[in-house]
């Protein structure tokens, strides 16, 4: 690579330019992995948590569904079930962690609407309703710091790629493109100081001949 670039001053000029903001781009780059690794840590850690409480919270609907089953039989829990609003959708949000867009992730607020058809509903039956909203946060939740997770890893694997590239094969092919044409430019120098030392002779000889002539 180094010797198919053409040994001349003003290519010596640029390669300097070019390893300098090289070298700045290979320093921002290592410090936004450091940054993303430490909010990938953080990140893992926070989804760690919340996978568990989700696990903790659905046992605990279904377990509430087991005990409101035997206290009013599964027929109330069915004629219950069909009365009850859908779950509310969700809204997305994007926030930006040193140029990864991480998707923030909410449910919506829905107005409660007492159905007189419920009027008459167990506590138990609420109760179901009350722990399996808990649980959809928690599912949201977690969904959130799980994408984020992922964006984060694929973005610290792409800024890994790019400053071994930096590291071990730009930089490096710059500086030895640069040593290359110092070193065709000093020979060129010797080659044309011994040349312009060679003319003054001559010309110091023929000058001389002409004197004696």
């Amino acid at each position: 690579m180094a010797t198919m670039i053409n040994p001349t001053r003003m290519n010596l000029i640029n390669l300097k330019k070019r390893t300098v903001i090289a070298r700045k781009g290979h320093s921002i780059l290592k410090r936004k992995r450091e940054v993303l690794v430490i909010e990938f840590l953080k990140l893992l850690k926070e989804s760690k948590e919340s996978r568990s409480a989700l696990n903790e919270i659905i046992k605990n609907s279904y377990r509430t569904v087991a005990i409101a089953s035997a206290y009013v039989g599964n027929f109330e829990l069915e004629e219950v079930a069909m009365y009850v609003d859908p779950q509310s959708g969700i809204s997305i949000r994007i926030k930006n962690i040193m140029g990864v867009r991480i998707p923030g992730i909410n449910r919506l607020v829905q107005t409660e609407q007492t159905n007189p058809m419920l009027l008459g509903t167990s506590l138990a039956a609420d109760d179901i309703n009350e722990s399996f909203k808990k649980a959809v946060d928690s599912v949201v939740e977690v969904a959130q710091r799980e994408q984020s997770l992922r964006r984060i890893a694929i973005e610290i694997d792409k800024t890994k790629r790019r400053v071994n590239a930096l590291d071990y094969r730009v930089i490096p092919n710059m500086l030895s493109q640069t040593r290359y044409i110092r070193m065709r430019l000093e020979e060129i120098d010797r080659d044309t100081f011994s040349a312009l030392k060679h003319v003054k002779k001559k010309l110091a000889k023929n000058n001389n001949s002409g004197n004696a002539e």
